[in-house]
C-alpha cells in the first residue's frame, strides 16, 4: 500500500485587465498562492493580445490602487489574493497638469480678448 498522497498546490482565481480607449480584455485565470501582480501577467499571455505592454516596466493596480504607491508593495511584491483584479495601466498621452495650464491660459486669453472688446 502506497502511502504518499497527492498534494495539489493551492491556486486562487484572479483576473488581469487592460484597456485602451476602444477595446479591453479581461483575463480570468488559477494561480498558485503567492504569485505577484507582475507574474500573474506574464502567466496570463496578455502580451498576446497587446504587444504594446511592456510587462517590466508597466504601472499596475489592483482595483485602481496602483502598486509601489501609498504603501502598497510594488508588482514584483505585491502577493495576489483570490479574486483580485491586476489592472495593467498605459502611460499618459498628456500630462494632467501640462493640460489644466494649457486651458487656464486659454481661458484669460478669451477674457481678454472678450474685454478688449467691450
Amino acid at each position: 500500500m502506497n502511502n504518499c498522497k497527492h498534494i495539489e498546490a493551492e491556486t486562487i482565481l484572479v483576473e488581469v485587465a487592460y484597456a485602451l480607449a476602444n477595446e479591453q480584455k479581461i483575463i480570468a485565470l488559477d494561480v498558485p498562492v503567492g504569485t505577484t501582480a507582475r507574474q500573474a501577467v506574464l502567466m496570463s499571455g496578455i502580451v498576446e493580445s497587446f504587444p504594446e505592454i511592456d510587462v517590466e516596466q508597466a504601472t499596475m493596480g489592483i482595483f485602481s490602487q496602483v502598486l509601489g504607491t501609498k504603501g502598497l508593495p510594488g508588482p514584483d511584491e505585491y502577493q495576489l489574493q483570490a479574486k483580485d483584479r491586476v489592472e495593467i495601466y498605459r502611460p499618459l498621452v498628456a500630462d494632467p497638469k501640462e493640460v489644466r495650464k494649457k486651458r487656464a491660459a486659454q481661458a484669460r486669453q478669451r477674457r481678454k480678448e472678450k474685454d478688449s472688446r467691450t
